[in-house]
């Protein structure tokens, strides 16, 4: 008994909420059909979103070169890597919340541990100059890996002109 007196409710209802119309399409269909406008009013459509792109991104800017390069022996930094240096400063300076890892490199030329020696100090050259430029000392880290990581594996001055390098490594704090 309970069964039927349940499937009758439920059939009721369903068939109740099936002949109901929405109350807008019930006063649409009462009331005068108005004449047609004579312009379609105007949607409002959002702004297309603006995409900002981390300069970091940017092939096309300084700060898409990541490496600074040394003569034999030096690590005051070449005055064609200078505006690289600048660059990522203003972009350190700009950007509170990155940091950067500066990894000094050197040639396979020398023992190792005047090559690490040589690697930080061409690391700590970048930093200065890079807190010159406007970033803060706390954004900065160095590192030598001294002759360990080569970028090219020649052993002429064409691939040692490429090892002998400071790179820059990004990260957020």
């Amino acid at each position: 008994m309970k069964k039927l007196i349940i499937g009758v409710l439920l059939v009721n209802f369903l068939v109740a909420c099936a002949s109901d119309k929405p109350k807008e399409a019930a006063e649409t269909a009462s009331a005068p059909v108005a004449a047609a406008p004579t312009s379609t009013p105007a949607v409002a459509t959002p702004a297309p979103a603006e995409v900002t792109t981390d300069p970091l991104n940017d092939t096309t800017s300084l700060l898409a070169k990541r490496s600074v390069y040394f003569a034999y022996d030096a690590s005051a930094v070449q005055d064609s890597d200078k505006p690289v240096v600048m660059a990522h400063a203003k972009y350190l300076s700009e950007h509170a919340e990155r940091k950067v890892r500066l990894i000094g490199h050197a040639d396979e030329r020398g023992s190792n541990e005047y090559n690490l020696a040589l690697g930080q100090r061409r690391a700590d050259s970048v930093k200065k100059m890079l807190i010159l430029g406007g970033a803060k000392d706390s954004q900065i880290e160095t590192v030598s890996y001294g002759e360990e990581k080569p970028k090219a594996t020649g052993h002429d001055e064409a691939a040692w002109a490429q090892n002998r390098r400071a790179d820059f490594l990004y990260f957020l704090k």
